[in-house]
């Protein structure tokens, strides 16, 4: 092969790839809108609410490589505020979580700015020590209903037009919100900022050297982490219209790493087949009771056994493989 011809074999395989890109979102899209009417569009929403959710920290953990135990905090208290706007202020649903998303990234902002002055397990720690004051917060405060929290939200009219009291109407706002969530960030990790924070995850030192502002990119990507986790809780809280301490409380958060983790860390899709398949397992193997717990983790060992690099993070080294031979 000449010279010349390998930067047009390399030109037709990346034509190739983003045609199959392009396919493989025009049937995610299609699935997606025939989804409701063969599963059940209540469990649909809950999982397409956690995949934003574990998407959002997949973008600090999987391009940053900043490990947060702290993200159930944007999560739970965006919730919070998405219910209280919402039901007590009798605003519309659509600035119920905008001021949720607002919220969440406001957290991320301040957490965030303490937060990334430390590295590796230290972080993670401030992470979580934070994220317990803000679910102490929501314990006591009088507008989060303590231990009951805020139950009976309203979900209201979609800017003054759209009934969102049918789950089906529901479901597809939902899902409308969610491919808006994913492709927002998929085109942070595209763009040189993206590129920026991968050089910083891969080197943090050399990307100093190189004249960056290594702070400043972390807490720009934890803000927008955790408006990401905002925006999801929010939507949580219209779906099924109560916001509760769960959603708030530590075992969000290790939820929210399991899913990126199964699913595969620094891949666009893996946070969400993680959370499809957490959530489907906590769905369906519910009448077990506490055994779920036990065949969660079992099928989180095999996972990290056998998929070190999650499930679709294996399956996009299978075919990274397939076409280093075939070249």
């Amino acid at each position: 092969m000449s010279v010349n011809t390998v930067p047009a074999a390399r030109s037709t395989r990346g034509q190739k790839a983003a045609g199959l890109t392009m396919i493989g979102v025009a049937i995610a899209i299609l699935v997606g809108l025939a989804a409701p009417h063969v599963v059940y569009p209540v469990f649909l929403m809950k999982a397409l609410c956690f995949a934003l959710f574990a998407s959002g920290f997949n973008l600090l953990l999987g391009y940053v490589g900043l490990l947060s135990f702290g993200h159930a905090a944007y999560f739970g208290f965006a919730a919070y505020i998405c219910g209280h706007v919402v039901k007590v202020w009798g605003l519309s649903p659509e600035i119920g979580i905008l001021l949720g998303t607002l919220t969440g990234a406001g957290l991320g902002l301040i957490i965030g700015g303490l937060a990334i002055r430390r590295q590796g397990i230290y972080f993670a720690m401030v992470t979580l020590a934070f994220a317990q004051m803000v679910f102490f917060l929501a314990l006591q405060a009088p507008f989060t209903g303590g231990e009951d929290g805020i139950q009976g939200i309203p979900r209201g009219m979609l800017f003054g037009l759209i009934s969102l009291h049918d789950d089906m109407t529901m479901y597809y706002v939902v899902f409308a919100i969610f491919l808006i969530g994913l492709l927002f960030i998929h085109r942070v990790i595209h763009s040189p900022f993206g590129q920026t924070l991968k050089a910083i995850r891969e080197n943090e030192q050399r990307a100093i050297s190189l004249g960056y502002d290594v702070n400043r990119y972390k807490l720009l990507a934890f803000v927008l982490s955790s408006g990401i986790a905002g925006l999801a809780g929010s939507t949580k809280a219209l779906v099924f219209q109560i916001a509760t301490l769960t959603d708030v409380h530590w075992h969000a958060s290790g939820e929210v790493v399991l899913m990126t983790l199964l699913g595969g860390v620094g891949t666009v899709l893996g946070p969400t087949v993680g959370a499809f398949l957490v959530t489907g397992i906590q769905n369906y193997f519910a009448q077990v009771g506490a055994w779920v717990t036990i065949i969660q983790g079992g099928i989180f060992v095999a996972c990290v056994l056998l998929f070190r690099r999650g499930i679709v993070g294996e399956y996009l080294a299978f075919m990274e493989r397939r076409r280093s031979r075939k070249s």
